[in-house]
């Protein structure tokens, strides 16, 4: 029970000290005790608030007169406090109505204030814009003027440090979206501007290039101008005169040179002038600005290629005029010139590499044209104009800095068709001059005349001086003329030779070979063609060969002329000879050889003329007319020959008399004659004497003895055995080597025996029907049967034993 109470006591102490939102748990202990506790605490809670009950009583009653006294004394202050009221509320009225103004001229103050400071940030919004729309004003003028360089500039100080300031106002905002389309329309007009420069360097290459090649052909030769010059002052001996030394007079006039020249050079337009490469320039930094050099880069450079194929391409008639060669070169050289330019002046635009990767690709296109088109030039002027201009070319882009050596090389192969087209018109002069030659020796009157010839050809024969004038010169007009035509040549091809930077033995053997393509090719064809023309006679044929005669005694002295040239001595290693004399050996052989077909062709001429009689019962008595027509031409073509050398002559006489000899024998066993009558034999025989009283006259000096006379000793052994008729000797010697008819063949005797004795038939039987009756005639009818048989005989144990 006691403990029962302890606790109730206890949780009332924590009902009145805790707070009131945690009794739950408290009171929820007290029904959890004992049985009918509730009923125990609910006295002693009720015992409890009696207690409190009666400590409040306590403490009212304790301080009741003092609530008392003040409730008095609330009453009295009641009335103090209307009228201190009445008082506060006049004072308030009447300080009201002294604020009114006050209010009023503070609000006036307050508004003052607001708009003053409105103000103050409006200035300095302003002075944060007013920038901007300064760069903005200035970029669109900028635009305007087309300094889109500076635009540029401009546009990158707008976005990096004005309009970051301002970001917050929308017309900023409207900037920053136009500033991506002003960088597009200043990439699209730059883009134009180089379309249109790219569009007048094309235009202006030729100009250019012509510029260009002007001005190394103007260096070149006053560069050679004063090497002559610092040779001449090299050279010059230098003599002191009273101790001074005095100035030589060209050097005034080299100074003049030099500044005539500085003057000329001050003229000349270079590509800068002629050509405005700030929009290249412009667009270049434009885009490197933009950040998009690269794709700059790369449409140059594209579009530069698609030009430089278009200026590579040569017109379909270029080869028919210089012009066309000198425009199609200036084109190139104006392109190149132009890349340099840029080179030089630029970064990175164009590159070393870029440009000889351009120019290899465009010499080897250059090169192919110009082995095309150079084929197709007849002309050696031609050619060599084009050649002049290849050298200033390759000059030109050499001093460039662009590699020429394959041009220079080329130029060697151009220097072959240089020379076919030298040889194709040489070729022409010499066919004229051999038309135009009256093929007889050249007569000088005097001695000037004399003078003249000499000097035109180094002709030297002291028996000749001798005589006095008027004389005759061996050769013929057209050896001088060809004389002076081969040095002619030899300038020609020393032109092409000249500026291609080779050493003087190299340009001594390109003279040297094309001098001798000249002899052995086209002298030489021109002189056998000319041999074999069918107007060519016995004496310009002649006249021919002493021609030919003297131009290889001359050939010595081109050799000599070509050295004075070169000054490459003939006694050097390398030195090539000239072929002269196997071309003019071998056109005299040519000549020769006509002149013994001609001769034959003119025998046969004069054999066909033979109109013999073969029937007849006796000779005429004199030899034939057709003969002593032949003997007589013979006799003068033969003096002729006296200008000939002497084996020529009498090779000419012997083949002469041997072609006669066996002309006539082939006319005694020609097969259509049937028979053949010993008048016509003695007849024929007369003629032969004829012949060889021509041979023992000696037509021809040189011959030894009875040596021409050998050429008829076939013909003279025959008849000798028909008119002596001698069978008996000749069956009887036959086969020995001391027989008297050694050169006479059985089967030509045979041949012959019965053409007589058919002819002896035929007579027989036309002088006496009973002449058949006759003794003698039937035994010399026995007799040729016999003679007949023996020489079948003989003629059959040749062929088997052959």
């Amino acid at each position: 029970m006691a403990e029962s109470l302890a606790e109730h006591e206890r949780i009332l102490q924590e009902i009145e000290s805790t707070d009131t939102a945690c009794v739950g748990p408290t009171l929820r202990s007290v029904y959890d005790d004992q049985p009918n506790a509730h009923q125990r605490f609910m006295e002693k809670l009720d015992a409890c608030i009696r207690n409190h009950d009666r400590e409040i009583e306590k403490m009212c009653n304790f301080h009741h007169q003092g609530f008392v006294d003040a409730i008095t004394e609330l009453l009295k202050v009641r009335a103090d406090a209307g009228k201190l009221k009445v008082q506060v509320t006049d004072t308030n009225r009447r300080l009201q109505d002294a604020g009114k103004e006050v209010i009023a001229q503070t609000e006036e103050i307050i508004r003052c204030r607001i708009q003053q400071r409105n103000i103050t940030t409006v200035v300095e919004k302003l002075q944060l814009c007013l920038p901007v729309l300064e760069m903005y004003s200035k970029l669109k003028e900028q635009m305007n003027v087309k300094r889109y360089y500076s635009a540029l500039k401009t546009m990158e100080q707008l976005e990096n440090m004005y309009l970051p300031r301002v970001s917050q106002y929308r017309f900023c905002q409207i900037m920053i979206e136009n500033l991506p389309k002003l960088r597009e329309e200043i990439k699209e007009i730059s883009m134009s501007d180089l379309k249109d420069f790219l569009e007048s360097i094309r235009k202006h290459s030729d100009k250019i290039g012509e510029t260009a090649m002007k001005q190394a052909q103007q260096q070149k030769t006053f560069n050679t101008a004063l090497q002559k010059q610092n040779n001449v002052n090299y050279g010059r001996n230098m003599h002191v005169i009273n101790g001074k030394v005095p100035e030589p007079k060209y050097e005034i006039t080299s100074k003049r040179t030099l500044e005539e020249e500085d003057e000329h050079e001050e003229e000349v337009l270079t590509a800068h002038d002629l050509v405005d490469f700030s929009p290249v320039y412009r667009c270049l930094h434009i885009y490197s600005v933009l950040g998009d050099g690269e794709t700059f880069e790369n449409y140059y450079r594209k579009q530069r290629r698609k030009q430089a194929r278009l200026v590579l391409q040569p017109q379909s008639s270029m080869h028919e005029t210089v012009e066309g060669y000198r425009r199609y070169f200036s084109q190139i050289v104006g392109f190149f010139v132009v890349e340099d330019h840029i080179l030089h002046v630029t970064q990175g635009l164009v590159t070393r590499a870029y440009t000889d990767e351009l120019w290899n690709m465009a010499l080897s296109k250059i090169i192919a044209v110009l082995r095309t088109h150079s084929s197709y030039c007849t002309d050696p002027d031609l050619v060599l104009e084009l050649k002049n201009l290849i050298v200033v070319f390759a000059d030109t882009l050499q001093g460039y800095g662009f590699p020429v050596n394959r041009l220079f090389d080329l130029l060697f192969e151009i220097r072959d068709q240089y020379n076919e087209t030298l040889l194709k018109k040489w070729a022409g002069l010499f066919r004229d001059i051999f038309e135009a030659d009256n093929y007889s020796p050249i007569p000088v009157a005097n001695e000037e005349e004399y003078k003249i010839v000499i000097s035109k050809f180094p002709f030297q024969d002291p028996e000749l001086d001798k005589q006095s004038f008027p004389k005759k010169l061996p050769m013929s007009q057209s050896v001088p003329q060809i004389y002076i035509q081969v040095k002619e040549f030899i300038y020609a091809s020393l032109k092409f030779s000249e500026s291609l930077h080779r050493s003087s033995t190299e340009i001594d053997d390109m003279l040297r070979k094309s001098t001798n393509l000249l002899l052995t090719r086209t002298l030489s064809s021109c002189l056998q063609n000319l041999i074999k023309k069918p107007h060519i006679g016995l004496t310009e044929l002649v006249q021919i060969i002493i021609n030919t005669t003297h131009l290889e005694q001359a050939c010595k002295y081109l050799e000599d002329f070509i050295t004075n040239i070169t000054n490459i001595s003939q006694e050097t290693v390398h030195t090539a000879r000239l072929y002269g004399l196997s071309t003019f050996k071998d056109a005299r052989h040519a000549a020769e050889g006509e002149i013994y077909t001609k001769l034959n062709q003119k025998i046969d001429e004069f054999i066909q003329l033979a109109d013999y009689d073969w029937t007849m019962s006796e000779p005429a008595g004199r030899a034939s007319g057709y003969l002593m027509d032949l003997i007589n031409f013979l006799r003068s073509t033969f003096q002729v020959f006296t200008h000939l050398p002497g084996k020529v002559a009498q090779t000419a006489c012997m083949s002469a008399c041997q072609h006669l000899s066996t002309s006539l024998m082939q006319m005694l066993l020609d097969s259509e004659l049937k028979q053949i009558s010993m008048g016509a034999v003695q007849q024929f025989n007369l003629d032969v004497i004829q012949c060889e009283l021509f041979a023992s006259s000696e037509p021809v000096p040189g011959f030894h003895g009875d040596t021409l006379q050998l050429a008829f000793i076939d013909l003279r052994q025959l008849l000798d055995l028909f008119m002596v008729w001698d069978w008996s000797t000749y069956l009887a010697d036959y086969g020995q080597s001391t027989s008297k008819y050694l050169r006479v063949n059985p089967s030509t005797a045979l041949t012959l025996l019965e053409k007589v004795h058919r002819g002896m038939k035929d007579t027989s039987k036309k002088n006496n029907i009973f002449a058949q009756f006759r003794k003698n005639d039937r035994d010399k009818q026995k007799l040729i049967e016999t003679v007949v048989k023996q020489l079948r005989s003989l003629v059959n144990g040749m062929s088997q034993h052959t």
